[in-house]
């Protein structure tokens, strides 16, 4: 029986982390071993910043509502409010880009608000 020998799939093992490794600073572009953990750390780091990319956008929204809402005299969380008790379902994201290119439609938004509640 033929010996089987893993030297082919080991190289390839090693080129695509040395690959995804290519542009580190140092012996972590070139070192197998320092570019393996400088590899994996790379790739948790950019899970978490998935996370926090939503959390972000998320906060932009909100400081965008904040602001555009300022004007009609009720701060964010009573406008949140009103839209809840009026049965209105926007989401964050729909309702920050409605303030900025729809101000009129934003505007009975806000008033539907205040009188609900």
């Amino acid at each position: 029986m033929a010996r089987v020998k893993g030297a082919m799939m080991t190289r390839k093992r090693r080129n695509k982390v040395l690959k995804l490794a290519k542009s580190y600073w140092g012996s972590k572009s070139t070192h197998f071993k320092m570019a393996k953990q400088a590899v994996k750390k790379s790739a948790v780091y950019a899970y978490v910043g998935r996370k926090h990319k939503k959390r972000d956008f998320r906060r932009l929204w909100i400081a965008r509502i904040s602001a555009a809402v300022k004007p009609y005299g009720i701060n964010y969380s009573r406008f949140m409010n009103g839209l809840k008790k009026a049965n209105i379902d926007l989401n964050r994201k729909a309702l920050s880009e409605m303030a900025i290119n729809d101000s009129a439609a934003f505007a009975a938004l806000v008033e539907t608000a205040k009188k609900a509640q």
